[in-house]
């Protein structure tokens, strides 16, 4: 009953932060968990242990929220604000924690934002500093010996500190596997044909943990790494933002069974201001904890393991499939804004990608980068003013910078018509620095214009009664193959949802409409796998589905329509497919299945 007498349902307002104990900085460290988010708010938990050798009296944590976001209720802790800044104290019962021990309290919360500046009792939450004792330096990136179906031995070169090492954590795949005092680790245990992971970090005499080594990838012998599945680009876009209120996670990837058909994976999406590369979303990036249930391979995430979130589940999904290519993309239909910016100085802004890429907590979950650039010299969200060569240079910059062993590619437009955005910056120039281009060959017409005429977001071909000329997959391919760019560099687009109507009459293509249809997430747009039950298929129109039910008018993508589309793409040499996005597909993955069967 501890916790239930001790809970607080604050009024937020006007509440004075509390000062915290002058505690030495590293004799605690803090750790934030958003335990569930339900869209309108979500419940956030602290846990608090100390990590030194004396005993703490009283404890008192403070981070900061951006504008927006609040805590509303609190328990097993006071919990005050003053402006953004928020404080929890300990209540009397919990406030004494010997060495070691640990204790947690919660609260409720609304708003977006995560938590930054976390302090607990004056100093840094990761207890990575303390007046008088450094923490310890990066251990050598581990080195694998003896490597045999189920085992191996790793070594790694010391870290320094000023007091002393202690011992060193060995990760596997993130998840913390053993702490040794020396400086070799036998693993055993492991899976034939199999590659995994492997860092270290370094502890001093009073548990203040160091940088992670760099990371080791090792495979196991015994097994061959799987062939690319038919040989063609097989791409799927995995939003970092699907983890809330979509609920799916790379483990869908795995149960679905689409991991086994794709060869390619697009994390979307980072972030790019002031002329850089950007997280995006740090919680649902690299800080959400998960669960064992919830988590690829079965193992549930640590407090203190160096990197969690769908970072470390990608990580885990590449040790399961060898063959998936992960690639950051940067800048969508939200971002793109930034672009402007950053194509005013292309060396600086490929710096600040390679630098976020390849940051050494995940350096080895991505293969390269992706640029989702909304228009270049075209308007999308925004108009961008960058000129006709700023695409071809900034691309030109990220090979440079990331070199012939990383993937570089661009998502881009697929506007064939005369004048269009093709037209308008030196995508055939950027070719000779990419791997390939993603033609967004989907969003050409829908709701947003409201009365119509409807038609199909994603036509293969023209049609008598298209809309606009030029606004179909054929035409941006054509186009695109007649600047000289060619089809071994070009991905056929594929939409795992559709647009719609409503107030619509007319089952034929052509309508007119008095709005958006309803949809989950938003207006006008609904994913697959909840059209191909509520508003089944009822005719198709140049090599896509359509769908009339009641009044309202669907158009998107089915097995079958996903199997002509495929057969087109080899008929033209293209290099393969991709699609937006993970979510919209099935349970068990029945379009990413058509992709990758289509281009067999």
């Amino acid at each position: 009953m501890a916790a239930a007498v001790a809970c607080l349902s604050l009024p937020i307002a006007g509440l004075v932060a509390l000062a915290g104990p002058a505690e030495a900085a590293a004799s605690a460290t803090a750790t934030y968990t958003k335990v569930s988010d339900w869209g309108s708010g979500f419940e956030g938990k602290w846990t608090v242990k100390n990590t030194g050798t004396t005993t703490l009296t009283s404890w008192t944590v403070e981070w900061d929220y951006p504008a927006g976001t609040s805590v509303t209720s609190a328990w097993d802790a006071t919990v005050t604000n003053s402006g953004t800044h928020w404080t929890g104290k300990n209540v009397g019962w919990n406030g004494t924690l010997s060495p070691g021990a640990s204790i947690s309290f919660g609260f409720n919360g609304a708003g977006p934002g995560a938590p930054a500046g976390c302090k607990v009792n004056g100093g840094p939450c990761d207890g990575t500093t303390q007046p008088g004792d450094s923490a310890p330096s990066a251990p050598g990136t581990p080195t694998a010996s003896g490597v045999t179906e189920t085992g191996l031995t790793l070594s790694w070169s010391a870290a320094t500190d000023d007091k002393g090492v202690k011992n060193y954590d060995v990760y596997r795949g993130g998840a913390k596997i053993a702490t040794v005092a020396g400086t070799s680790y036998a693993d055993s245990g492991l899976t034939k044909g199999t590659t995994y992971s492997y860092t270290v970090t370094a502890r001093d005499t009073i548990d203040q943990t160091g940088p992670s080594s760099g990371a080791l990838s090792v495979t196991t012998a015994g097994g061959t790494t799987p062939p690319d599945p038919g040989g063609k680009v097989k791409l799927g876009y995995f939003t970092e933002w699907g983890v809330y209120g979509r609920n799916y996670h790379v483990k869908n990837l795995v149960t679905s069974g689409s991991a086994a058909k794709i060869t390619h994976i697009n994390y979307a999406f980072g972030n790019v201001t002031g002329g850089k590369c950007a997280i995006g979303d740090a919680y649902a990036d690299y800080d959400k904890a998960y669960t064992a249930d919830q988590s690829v391979d079965g193992v549930a995430d640590n407090w203190d393991q160096p990197l969690r979130g769908n970072f470390n589940q990608l990580r885990k999904l590449k040790a399961k499939y060898p063959n998936i290519k992960v690639l950051w993309s940067f800048g969508g239909w939200t971002w793109s804004g930034g672009f402007g910016q950053a194509a005013a100085n292309p060396a600086a802004f490929a710096d600040s990608c390679y630098s976020l890429v390849e940051d050494p907590r995940w350096a080895d979950v991505f293969d390269g980068i992706d640029i989702d650039w909304e228009y270049p010299n075209a308007c999308g969200l925004s108009c961008d003013t960058s000129g006709a060569a700023a695409f071809k240079n900034l691309m030109s910059a990220l090979r440079g910078k990331f070199g012939g062993s990383n993937l570089v590619t661009a998502a881009i437009s697929a506007d064939g018509s005369n004048g269009g955005k093709l037209d308008l910056a030196d995508y055939a120039g950027a070719a000779q620095s990419v791997d390939f281009y993603n033609v967004m060959t989907y969003d050409f017409f829908g709701a947003w214009d409201a009365k119509g005429p409807t038609a199909p977001h994603s036509p293969l071909t023209s049609y008598a009664g298209i809309p606009i000329a030029g606004f179909n997959s054929e035409a941006a391919i054509t186009k695109l193959k007649g600047k000289g760019i060619p089809g071994s560099k070009l991905n056929l687009g594929i939409g795992f949802y559709g647009r719609g109507w409503t107030g619509v009459t007319q089952a034929a293509p052509g309508g007119t409409a008095t709005g958006p249809a309803a949809g989950t997430y938003e207006q006008g747009i609904e994913d697959y796998k909840v059209l191909k039950t509520s508003c089944p298929s009822t005719g198709t129109v140049a090599g896509t589905a359509y769908a009339k039910c009641g009044s309202n008018w669907w158009s998107y993508d089915t097995p079958a329509t996903i199997a002509g589309k495929m057969t087109w793409a080899k008929q033209q040499g293209l290099k393969g497919a991709f699609f937006w996005e993970f979510s919209g597909d099935t349970s068990n993955g029945e379009l990413a299945n058509a992709i990758h069967t289509g281009l067999q």
